[in-house]
């Protein structure tokens, strides 16, 4: 598989540096956050990070597919929703964490999921940036990013390549 014309490849060390540049974004004295949310899958690595460098332990998932291949976007499907605790208060004091915000589909969902809490991403582009509110790079609509976790020395097809994302 060749790259497409505007690629965005991202090293493990730059996923890093950049999850933790976007942690001491969201770091402020008068924001103490009860947990994060994390988009599943994008947003289980800068969640990690983020946890870590924020001193947060509850981490509950919600797990959007959106891609199904690893070039289009399709139908959303919500695979599991979160906890019905968060849910009760709209996200209050929450953290929503995923790596990036490319159509705005699965964070319009999340957002509606949890209208009060403080959505964040690595990566923004432009038709998603508007529904998060703290981001650290944005990248053009037609940009590519190839995450470290599908990358070798080439692309890495999944080892589960025939099953549904």
């Amino acid at each position: 598989m060749s790259l497409p014309d505007k690629a965005f490849p991202v090293s493990w060390d730059q996923f890093h540096r950049d999850a933790r540049a976007l942690a001491w974004r969201i770091s402020r004295p008068e924001n103490q956050w009860r947990g994060i949310v994390c988009i599943t899958r994008g947003g289980l690595v800068p969640a990690a990070i983020i946890a870590r460098e924020l001193n947060i332990r509850l981490i509950e998932t919600v797990c959007v597919a959106s891609y199904h291949t690893y070039n289009d976007q399709g139908d959303m499907h919500i695979i599991k929703e979160v906890s019905e605790e968060l849910l009760k208060s709209e996200g209050q004091d929450i953290l929503i964490i995923d790596d990036l915000t490319d159509t705005g589909k699965t964070a319009a969902i999340v957002r509606e999921m949890l209208p009060k809490a403080h959505f964040a991403t690595v990566y923004a582009k432009p038709k998603g940036r508007p529904l998060v509110d703290t981001f650290v790079t944005e990248v053009s609509q037609d940009t590519w990013i190839y995450f470290p976790w599908d990358m070798g020395l080439t692309f890495q097809e999944p080892i589960a390549k025939d099953a549904a994302g």
